[in-house]
């Protein structure tokens, strides 16, 4: 029997086998500490990105927004502290149940909490400018990842009084229309910021050392009397439902100042609800609409000719009749006059002796008063979206159009435009400019009549107003009043609406020594009446009358100064 054979001899590794590996580990473990050491020491923003990406967040911190005031310091526009809720949607650990109870609290639907948070990948609102106590409500909630913050929300105790002036601002508490757009800059002031750490429990944890305090807004003083915004607002919507009208302006201007002391619209809307409110309710008719002037512009008319040397008060103008053809188009009156004076084509309001004095006067003369006055050009208030209207070139007056001009066809303006331009007859000449910002004391007009004329213009404007004129409804007790009524039809497509008119009336008070100006439109009246001096000039006469007592403007006529027709009897009116 063989023997059993011999193990085999164990396997030798390479000798330098395990130095090699050694050497390998020894290097890797190297090259770890040396990139922890990069990284943590030297290179170490890259971490740091991350990190915060994944645990902190930078959150704005709303500035507080100036007040709007009136000129004595009452509010008409004021922030009011609110909460908002937020989260980060990736750290939000809310179940269906939960949402559909936020959802009940803040009176909404859980899709629309989704489709908020879903439109957001970094940070999201959840609700913004609620009430403090509605915020408790869902916080008590518990749910981790939900937040809230302060914030504020804008608040105008004037509603619908002051809106079209005042405007609002959006969700982020940026103004979108009216004065809170027009100095969004002055008043928004600048948002600070908090850095946030989000734990592992998903709990924000505020870094006090990371705050950068905001910086509130400025306040900001407003022309307007809120005492005479609400007696303007008052009679213009009386009267535009009154006159079953489709819209209104008034403007009250304080004659040395040029500050636009009210500014009333109607329709109008309430800005601390804004639900459902079409736009056209927003519109500030005052500035952003135009309209044809109709017999307001004649006292321009006849100003320009008194400067030019062509007439004076008591030339005699032929009104044959009160028609007067030019090139196939007919001129008419209201009412058939045979020969007038200069004074007397303004007080009766004859279209036929505005064409005539107008007809004598180069056209660029007609042009030059009508551009000096602000015709053409916005009033320059800085309100968004004021108009300048329309003042075609002189060389493109034909005849025809020169002579309607005279009596304010073929031209467009704004209520506030036209209040302007009657500053250089409330004025020895000079044209104010406007504004409804508040201003200390007068300012500096621009001379653009001899003071005689403007003399002359306001005696013409103060026979309107007296019997015999065709505004004795535009009289007030106590003051002598002078004014210019308006009528003109609308345009409608490429003519003029047969039964669509804006009556408008535009005058001055204490007429010795003149403090204001107010100017009334009212759009489409549909009551059986339509002509300025029946619509307009009552609206003038009652507004002009409470604003002069308000002010305490001494009286310069007998209180028994008021002169109306008879009952029944004519009145004239203009066309």
């Amino acid at each position: 029997m063989k023997s059993a054979s011999r193990a085999k001899p164990p396997v030798e590794l390479p000798r330098l086998r395990a130095p090699v590996v050694f050497a390998a580990l020894a290097l890797l473990f190297a090259g770890l500490v040396v990139r922890s050491v990069w990284l943590m020491g030297i290179d170490n923003e890259f971490l740091k990105e991350q990190g915060s990406a994944r645990h902190s967040r930078d959150v704005e911190v709303p500035a507080h927004r100036g007040r709007i005031v009136d000129r004595f310091g009452d509010a008409l526009a004021l922030s009011t502290p609110v909460k908002s809720l937020w989260a980060f949607p990736d750290k939000l650990e809310a179940s269906p149940d939960d949402l559909a109870r936020v959802a009940r609290i803040l009176e909404t639907t859980p899709q629309r909490i989704n489709a908020q948070l879903a439109a957001h990948e970094d940070f999201a609102f959840v609700a913004r400018a609620v009430p403090p106590e509605t915020s408790e409500r869902v916080m008590a909630l518990r749910i981790k990842g939900l937040h809230d913050q302060n914030e504020y929300r804008r608040y105008y105790p004037g509603g619908e009084v002051t809106a079209h002036i005042v405007g609002f601002t959006g969700d982020r508490d940026v103004g979108q229309e009216g004065i809170e757009l027009a100095q969004q800059q002055w008043l928004a002031g600048v948002p600070g910021s908090r850095r946030v750490i989000i734990n592992r429990r998903n709990e924000a944890v505020e870094d006090v050392a990371a705050i950068r305090a905001p910086q509130a807004g400025r306040d900001l003083a407003l022309a307007i009397d809120t005492r005479l915004q609400y007696l303007a607002f008052r009679e213009l919507k009386a009267a535009v439902e009154q006159n079953k009208a489709k819209a209104g302006g008034l403007v009250i201007v304080d004659v040395q100042s040029g500050e636009i002391l009210a500014l009333a619209n109607w329709p109008t809307y309430n800005p601390n609800r804004r639900d459902k409110v079409a736009r056209d309710r927003m519109r500030n008719r005052a500035l952003t609409d135009v309209f044809e002037p109709g017999s307001t512009l004649k006292p321009f008319t006849i100003a320009a000719a008194l400067e030019a040397g062509k007439v004076r008060p008591d030339t005699l103008i032929a009104t044959g009749g009160g028609t007067l053809t030019i090139g196939g188009r007919t001129i008419h009156d209201a009412h058939a006059e045979g020969t007038l004076t200069v004074e007397q084509v303004i007080q009766k309001s004859s279209n036929v002796g505005a064409a005539k004095i107008a007809l004598g006067l180069p056209p660029e003369s007609m042009w030059e008063l009508f551009s000096s006055v602000g015709f053409g050009s916005a009033p320059k208030t800085g309100f968004p979206g004021e108009v300048a209207g329309r003042l075609r070139p002189a060389k493109t007056w034909k005849p025809i159009e020169q002579a309607t001009m005279a009596y304010g066809h073929g031209i467009s303006v704004n209520l506030v435009q036209l209040a302007r331009a009657y500053t250089i007859f409330a004025t020895d000449g000079e044209v104010k400019p406007v504004t409804l910002l508040h201003t200390d004391g007068s300012v500096e007009g621009r001379a653009v009549l001899a003071p005689a004329t403007a003399i002359a213009v306001r005696r013409m404007l103060e026979m309107a107003t007296l019997p015999g004129g065709t505004a004795p409804k535009a009289q007030v007790v106590g003051y002598r009043v002078a004014g210019k009524t308006g009528t003109a039809h609308k345009l409608e497509g490429r003519g003029y609406a047969p039964n669509k008119y804006v009556s408008s009336f535009v005058g001055f008070a204490p007429v010795s020594r003149p403090r204001l100006i107010v100017a009334v439109m009212i759009d489409e009246p549909g009551a059986g009446k339509y002509y300025g001096g029946a619509v307009a000039a009552p609206v003038f006469s009652n507004v002009m009358g409470s604003a002069l007592r308000t002010l305490g403007v001494p009286t310069d006529a007998p209180v028994n100064n008021v002169i109306l027709p008879p009952e029944g009897a004519e009145i004239r009116e203009e066309t």
